[in-house]
């Protein structure tokens, strides 16, 4: 159905930009098409400006800023741009002339304001922009690769003129990521320059890396037309993670290979309609020039065993522990987090339903577009004491949009307003306006458990916090925050009452990110208390060669979370069926 992916006759354009939602492998391939390119007599330079980069281990050397040649590789060479750090020096340059001039509150809201997701983006966006316009380092190589590119909202940001004013520094309307580019006015020339290269087809290909499952395709058709957008038109689409074959006689690789088949077909036209490639799925990790020099020299590969890893049992939990212990500690509100694609969705509902079978009432409310579709409730009892609603991410964003921008129009210029309404599509928009509607489920069960799905990370929370201080500080009305949101703020910090997981996949990308998540909350004064690892091969029995070494490969991802990342870590088998129905969410809570 694919082609197999081969860079040399592919790669038409002197800049490569990788990019695609969290692991889905863009660091592995950005690599070994690097690696494939210079093996072919091209000099290439392959940057990373990823918080979660693993590029250091991807070559097996130490990079900094300033592009080193790989040695086994004499036409590479790599540097890793640290996105975190130039956020934080970015942060200061803004926030730094403020200090001891305006009220604390206000300044801890300019922090916050400047500690997102969209910050770091701008800044790694900066650090590229600064190499791509060093015409002398430019002209040594014949392909720069990017692993990871920006989002369609940055870019839109950078081209809107109110971004430049400053304005926001004292802007108190609403609580989103406002103001990250106030500081950058002297670079907007050399921004302008930088996105229209980005657009131009004969400079700049842009690569959508995927997995064939259903939300990583998701996520890639939205960055697409993200990009298309704003003239980002040279795209195609390579499927990263591809099993070609499977094992009849194995149930699990049976089930994975038929999942992929069914999340191809099922796939957004507009996908269907794009160049599209494929990589295999690989029994092993891609670390070291050698595998990613193999990635591209066959499809179907042998297993190949890894450093074995030792794990300790008493560090590793069934499932079940996760809800008995909620039900012995009277836990009142239970939050999933991680990142998409991760299975929040199920261990929120796992746990729901665990809950209801020891007996207590409990509320689900999730963001999951199928949760609308009943439980298949095989009881009668069973249904009276579980409730299930759903938030509408779409309409509640909507409406938080039209609440915000009425207050800001009375006040502010059409350009400012026009710079309101792009910086509303960032994501923590989308965090904020759920999580007021969680608060008001909240609000209205006090008898009840709540398990709420997909949580606001601790940016937004102390975002919320900080914006309501100012307020407090200023006396102003615009961008208030409800009060069923005041009272859910502490709620969560207080560990006898709610309590926090984290659910990963046992790979690098899942695992550093839900790192980063934590750290995150930590910040806010929460301390999450279990981790899961979802859909893990290792806790599987399969007999499939390549699933089997990357079971292997997982070892080394369980042993980080369960020895230094949490006290409490249970792990839930790779599932061969979706599990919908209350029944079969049941299972989960059954497997030893």
């Amino acid at each position: 159905m694919y082609q197999p992916f081969q860079p040399e006759h592919v790669m038409k354009t002197p800049f490569l930009f990788f990019t695609g939602k969290g692991g889905v492998g863009k660091t592995s391939t950005a690599c070994a098409t690097a690696v494939s390119l210079a093996d072919a007599g091209h000099r290439v330079l392959i940057v990373s400006t990823d918080p979660a980069s693993n590029l250091q281990d991807v070559f097996e050397i130490p990079l900094t800023n300033d592009p080193v040649m790989i040695p086994s590789v004499p036409n590479l060479y790599a540097c890793n741009l640290d996105p975190e750090e130039a956020a934080n020096a970015y942060r200061e340059s803004v926030v730094g002339p403020y200090r001891g001039k305006l009220p604390d509150s206000v300044v801890a809201t300019m922090e916050e304001q400047l500690s997102g997701a969209c910050t770091v983006e701008i800044a790694a966006f900066d650090e590229f922009t600064n190499l791509l316009a060093n015409e002398e380092m430019v002209n040594q190589f014949d392909y720069i690769l990017f692993d990871t590119a920006p989002t369609g909202h940055t870019l839109r940001l950078l081209q809107l003129p109110t971004a430049w004013t400053g304005f926001l520094q004292d802007s108190t309307h609403g609580a989103s990521c406002l103001g990250p580019l106030s500081g950058l006015d002297k670079k907007k020339g050399l921004y302008a320059k930088t996105v229209e290269a980005l657009a131009n087809p004969t400079q700049t290909t842009l690569m959508l890396v995927a997995r064939p499952d259903d939300s990583s395709l998701q996520e890639a058709n939205r960055a697409s037309k993200e990009l298309k957008e704003i003239g980002i038109s040279n795209q195609c689409l390579i499927v990263n993670g591809l099993l070609k074959e499977r094992v009849r006689e194995d149930h699990i690789s049976t089930a994975f290979y038929e999942r992929q088949q069914r999340a191809l077909k099922e796939m957004p036209n507009e996908l269907k309609q794009m160049v599209s490639y494929s990589l295999p799925y690989v029994s092993y990790p891609l670390t070291g020039v050698s595998f990613l020099r193999h990635l591209f020299k066959s499809y179907t590969l042998p297993a190949v065993e890894v450093k074995d890893v030792q794990l300790s049992p008493d560090k590793l939990s069934p499932f079940k522990a996760v809800v008995d212990d909620f039900s012995t500690n009277g836990t009142k509100v239970i939050f999933t987090m991680g990142k998409g694609g991760v299975g929040k969705t199920t261990v929120a509902s796992a746990i729901a339903v665990g809950l209801v079978e020891k007996g207590h009432s409990v509320h689900l409310t999730t963001t999951d577009p199928a949760a609308h579709l009943d439980f298949v409730f095989q009881s009668s009892e069973a249904k009276e004491r579980l409730s299930i609603s759903r938030v509408d991410p779409k309409a509640e964003v909507e409406a938080y949009k039209a609440e915000v921008l009425e207050k800001a129009r009375a006040e502010l210029s059409e350009d400012e307003v026009a710079y309101m309404e792009e910086d509303l599509n960032s994501p923590c928009t989308e965090e904020i306006a759920v999580f007021r509607a969680f608060a008001d489920v909240v609000a209205k069960s006090d008898d009840e458990i709540v398990v709420i799905d997909t949580a606001p990370t601790g940016h937004t929370l102390l975002l919320l916090d900080a914006t309501e201080s100012y307020h407090k500080e200023l006396e102003r009305s615009t961008g208030d925050v409800p009060e069923n949101v005041k009272k859910l703020l502490p709620r969560l910090r207080n560990k006898e009452e709610t309590s926090v997981v984290i659910v990963t996949l046992a790979e690098a990308t899942p695992v550093l990110e839900a790192t980063r998540l934590q750290d995150d909350l930590n910040r806010a004064n929460i301390n999450p208390k279990w981790w899961v690892v979802n859909q893990s091969l290792y806790a599987t029995n399969t007999t499939d060669s390549v699933l089997k070494g990357r079971a292997h490969a997982e070892k080394a991802w369980i042993k980080r979370v369960s020895e230094q990342l949490t006290a409490h870590c249970a792990i839930i088998p790779w599932q061969p069926e979706e599990k919908i129905g209350y029944d079969k969410v049941k299972e989960l809570i059954e497997v030893e």
